[in-house]
């Protein structure tokens, strides 16, 4: 809400928790709806155990494999919040003998907590309990070649550029053909984050979301990746051949894919019932769902077919 606010729009927040803002535009019987999420996959305490540490159950597609030895906060309802690491059991190589051949699932991992306590009763002193959010360390750098590497660049990566679109449009003093709104969402990692909030005159809805990288793929970290079809179907024809024209006209470095995993907030709006085109774009992300890798030059592109596109 600041960050549009300190921009000069007056946005709106939704009873979901989402912020939806006017960007400006003429054509209201034409509007185009840009998403993009900013709920991040994580985990919830299902179990106090009778040691002290936790069980956790994912939240989104978080894979205990990747989320192994990574620092993470829980946050409790009441009582503030707690550090911790989320380890194998019997995490010590020293000590167990099964620790390689142990596979790596949630029923077979645990929240070591950083306080003294060795007793279910000793952690729910602390005002933990089951329910409670687990949050993982994002580990964000920015490397010297240009390489931007974090956990969770799905999606808040694509709320930067966002925010970047808007800031342009409103520093340039642009008015673009069509009204345009945003729309950050909450729940996309859990499926229903663009099922609502669509306004009245909106015809196309596009997900900024992260671009596939991986084998059988052409996208990279550097380019703009449009998707043609994802685990849901293709992509509307007209958005997706438009979406092409522009790169091509403005010779951006983008990629066309299919992704075989993959399902968005344009997705879900046509799931839920809105009578509209869609279309899903990005920056090229490698190791999604893990520790992921995008570069400046991916966010570049698509801000840039953003502005292709739209105007």
């Amino acid at each position: 809400m600041k960050a549009y606010e300190t921009l000069g729009y007056q946005p709106t927040l939704t009873t979901k928790g989402g912020v939806v803002v006017d960007i400006g535009g003429i054509d209201a019987q034409n509007a185009v709806f840009l998403e993009a999420h900013i709920d991040t996959l994580g985990a919830m305490v299902t179990e106090i155990k009778g040691n002290g540490r936790l069980r956790l159950s994912p939240i989104g597609g978080m894979n205990a494999n990747n989320a192994e030895g990574e620092n993470c906060r829980i946050i409790t309802k009441f009582d503030g919040i707690f550090e911790g690491t989320f380890q194998l059991e019997d995490a010590s190589i020293h000590v167990n003998g099964d620790y390689d051949k142990t596979s790596r699932e949630y029923k077979e991992m645990e929240v070591v907590i950083d306080e003294i306590v060795k007793t279910k009763e000793e952690t729910q002193a602390l005002g933990i309990m089951a329910g409670d959010f687990v949050c993982f360390d994002p580990r964000t750098t920015i490397t010297k070649s240009g390489f931007i590497k974090s956990r969770f660049l799905d999606d808040k990566l694509s709320v930067g550029i966002l925010l970047g679109y808007a800031r342009y449009l409103k520093e340039e003093k642009i008015t673009t053909a069509r009204k345009i709104y945003q729309h950050i969402t909450v729940y996309e990692e859990v499926g229903h984050g663009g099922a609502a909030s669509i306004p009245s005159g909106v015809t196309e809805v596009i997900s900024v979301d992260m671009g596939c990288v991986g084998k059988g793929l052409t996208c990279d970290e550097t380019k703009v990746s449009i998707c043609a079809k994802d685990s849901r179907g293709p992509y509307s024809y007209d958005v997706v051949t438009g979406l092409i024209k522009a790169a091509k006209e403005k010779k951006l470095d983008f990629a066309v894919d299919v992704y075989p995993y993959y399902g968005s907030d344009a997705d879900v709006a046509l799931i839920s019932g809105h009578d509209v085109k869609h279309g899903l774009i990005g920056p090229g992300v490698y190791a999604s769902h893990g520790y992921e890798r995008s570069h400046v030059d991916g966010v570049k592109n698509t801000i840039a077919l953003l502005k292709a596109y739209l105007g």
